[in-house]
């Protein structure tokens, strides 16, 4: 596959709590109206850990110190809405915070709810990816949306 820039850098965050995964109603262009983990990419200058803890902040308004964040699983990704470019996600498996998670971006996430896992929604394709990931092979790699390969 020819893409001609480096694959977006995402982090994702599986926060877990009694059996149950915090999750997004997501609003705006790319997956509006279906359920994600909370998200975000990867800025200029940057650690992956201080992008997890960041997204964290503002998606959720819980602060989290990046020590606490556990690498749970990998998906590298072709972009599934029709445009070049690949995606590299980091999930976290967050199981320690203060306080209750709000909704502090509600022009990008219509609620956060708590879901039993054994009874999640419907779940954006690429995060769900990550989020089977986590659950079923943490610390493994997925790749989604990759062509099949070649038979030899």
């Amino acid at each position: 596959m020819n893409t001609p820039h480096p694959p977006a850098v995402d982090v994702h965050l599986l926060l877990r709590r009694a059996g149950t995964v915090l999750l997004s109603l997501r609003r705006g262009s790319y997956g509006a109206g279906q359920w994600s983990l909370p998200c975000g990419k990867l800025e200029p200058d940057e650690s992956v850990p201080d992008a997890a803890a960041r997204e964290l902040a503002e998606e959720t308004g819980l602060v989290v110190p990046r020590h606490r964040f556990r690498l749970a699983h990998v998906v590298h990704a072709v972009r599934d809405d029709g445009r070049p470019g690949q995606h590299l996600g980091f999930f976290f498996t967050v199981t320690r915070w203060q306080g209750e998670p709000v909704n502090r971006e509600p022009a990008k996430c219509s609620a956060l709810r708590w879901f039993p896992v054994a009874s999640l929604p419907p779940v954006l394709p690429y995060s769900a990816a990550g989020l089977a990931g986590a659950l079923t092979d943490p610390g493994g790699m997925t790749l989604y949306n990759w062509p099949a390969p070649e038979p030899t």
